[in-house]
């Protein structure tokens, strides 16, 4: 368990900053992300469950079946399931407080160049 850390959530090339309030991933984790501008290449699923508010900023979530959704500021969670395979782009500066569940020990990537591929504790490849 970690206890107030700092670092990059999503790997070296994220363009989002992680501020964990709390981190047991295999209870929960509370953290405020920080997304700069952009996004990745990568879409992604999750190794956790998370409900999610957008603080500031906007957020559009395109999904691998081509589907995209426009995140504002608002009272509403956005719910994320392990199996919500996205790529998430920051207009600008945004910032999410996120609540996570308990992690799995995989998750999935897919880019253009090598398709879909699994990930494991550390980003190691499964």
């Amino acid at each position: 368990m970690k206890l107030l850390t700092y670092g990059k959530d999503g790997g070296a090339h994220s363009t989002v900053w992680g501020f964990w309030f709390v981190e047991a991933k295999r209870a929960c984790s509370v953290v405020l992300l920080r997304f700069e501008n952009g996004t990745r290449d990568a879409h992604h699923d999750h190794a956790f469950n998370s409900v999610s508010w957008l603080l500031k900023g906007r957020l559009v979530e395109r999904h691998l079946n081509g589907r995209v959704q426009i995140h504002r500021p608002n009272l509403w969670p956005i719910v994320t399931k392990r199996s919500t395979f996205h790529q998430v782009e920051s207009v600008g500066r945004s910032w999410v407080l996120s609540f996570r569940g308990p992690w799995s020990s995989t998750w999935h990537e897919h880019t253009k160049e090598e398709g879909v591929y699994t990930l494991s504790s550390g980003r190691k490849r499964a």
